[in-house]
């Protein structure tokens, strides 16, 4: 499993001074384009292919307060990935200096065509990088339907 460890600072806080929702989403966001970067998704490869990250939900679970003063460590699991590569989920689980989970995230997003604008299968180079990767216990193979489980799309979508 990868883990990423951050320092809180004070701009992570919010009104209650503990770590704020948006310093959760960025240090996930983080932990998940450092790990991606040590398998070859990195700035300059994906503007050679045209390609980006597009996330379709973050559901947080918060167990416990954090605050500023010592380090946290926010892991990266790889749930699940479609055949073509297109979707794709993740779990982060956040820790305290003393290993305690305090947080956890499940995450679901999808590879855009920068061009079109729209969602694409991944090329070959970047599906060798993700098999690559280490599976979660409970890794499952991506449809379509399992990006909409949560969804109440309107119908003039």
């Amino acid at each position: 499993m990868f883990f990423k460890e951050f320092e809180i600072r004070w701009s992570d806080l919010d009104a209650n001074r503990h770590l704020a929702n948006s310093a959760y989403i960025n240090f996930m966001s983080h932990t998940r384009m450092a790990y991606l970067g040590q398998l070859g998704f990195n700035q300059k490869s994906m503007e050679q292919y045209s390609i980006g990250p597009v996330v379709f939900y973050e559901h947080m679970y918060y167990f416990k307060e954090v605050f500023p003063g010592k380090p946290v460590k926010v892991s990266l699991g790889f749930k699940g990935m479609s055949e073509d590569g297109m979707f794709f989920e993740f779990q982060h689980d956040f820790y305290d200096a003393d290993g305690k989970n305090f947080a956890r995230c499940e995450m679901m997003g999808a590879w855009m065509d920068l061009k079109e604008r729209k969602l694409m299968a991944l090329p070959q180079l970047f599906m060798d990088a993700f098999h690559k990767m280490e599976k979660s216990e409970d890794f499952k193979t991506l449809t379509k339907a399992d990006t909409r489980k949560f969804a109440k799309v309107p119908k003039d979508l």
